[in-house]
């Protein structure tokens, strides 16, 4: 059955060093819109609170947010906040959410996989034959696994796991990021999660 994309429409928090654009999504079931919407507001201030919003010597702060999966009622969301305080460069930190908004659940990475299913020496091995094939320079090599909860987003039929600056690279390379194809990891899929809805024809 085809579910039209979830309506949203964007906010800005703006002052005279902060301008941060964030979105409130427009779901028929009221409870599940609030719950939702908490939840992004909620990130959205810890990631300005994270990145110094109060600090005296903030200079600058900007924030956007990017749509990268919206469809069968998955929604997931990026979001970047960039600030510069002094010093050499700035620093931008993402953080993502994925959503059901059938039911209002969040999901992280643990919740995408059966059980037991061993999803982190998968997804890990992928990225480590990412690293030598895209010749990734490494702060402190060799690549060694993601956490069981890594940070993510999903995009078409990929899930892309991604880091940190400085995380695995030098500043100047900016975010490693690690596009996954879903069918690479079909079999260890949760019947009842994300991915196997997005993976179905």
């Amino acid at each position: 059955m085809f579910s039209p994309p979830i309506p949203m429409y964007t906010h800005h928090i703006k002052t005279e060093k902060v301008s941060v654009f964030y979105p409130s999504l427009l779901i028929q079931n009221k409870n599940i819109q609030l719950k939702i919407n908490r939840q992004i507001q909620l990130t959205v201030r810890k990631l300005m609170e994270q990145q110094g919003v109060n600090n005296e010597y903030l200079v600058e702060m900007l924030g956007y947010y990017e749509q990268k999966t919206n469809e069968r009622d998955i929604v997931s969301l990026t979001f970047n906040n960039y600030t510069f305080s002094g010093g050499a460069h700035g620093l931008t930190v993402i953080k993502s959410l994925t959503f059901n908004v059938k039911n209002g659940k969040s999901y992280e990475l643990s919740d995408l996989f059966k059980k037991g299913s061993p999803y982190v020496e998968r997804i890990s091995n992928i990225i480590r034959r990412q690293i030598k094939e895209r010749d990734i320079f490494l702060l402190d090599p060799p690549f060694k696994t993601i956490k069981p909860n890594q940070e993510f987003y999903l995009a078409d039929k990929a899930i892309v796991i991604y880091f940190q600056l400085y995380d695995l690279t030098p500043y100047v390379f900016g975010f490693p990021f690690f596009p996954i194809s879903l069918y690479e990891l079909e079999d260890l899929i949760a019947e009842d999660g994300p991915l196997q809805i997005l993976i179905a024809n």
